[in-house]
């Protein structure tokens, strides 16, 4: 499995605004591409920026193709992107799984906010 992880920044004022777009648009592809194996969105913010991650499971290169593209390496972004993003990052990261772990049912690790 390969996870692809993508990052970009909004003005902190539009970071719910953004969220939504990603809820309509990139966050449906990944889904709805064949080969997609989950989808998590990620928020942190930063003084009065917003970083967003996309980190993605794929079961194959071929699979990222068919959501990315043949350049499956560059960031793929949709129309609205400019409106929202302080700028367009040109690639993304890929990494290969090596191995996937979750707390057993019922264990501290295994509730919200545990540490």
């Amino acid at each position: 499995m390969i996870a692809r992880i993508w990052h970009g920044r909004v003005r902190r004022a539009e970071a719910e605004r953004y969220h939504e777009y990603l809820l309509a648009t990139g966050l449906p592809d990944y889904r709805q591409t064949p080969g997609n194996r989950g989808v998590h969105l990620l928020r942190r913010d930063e003084g009065e920026v917003t970083h967003y991650y996309t980190l993605t499971f794929w079961d194959s290169i071929e699979a990222i193709i068919r959501f990315a593209g043949e350049d499956y390496e560059a960031a793929r972004y949709y129309p609205e992107d400019d409106r929202f993003l302080l700028e367009r990052e040109p690639q993304v990261a890929h990494y290969q799984m090596m191995s996937t772990e979750s707390p057993a049912a019922g264990s501290k690790g295994s509730q919200p906010g545990a540490q």
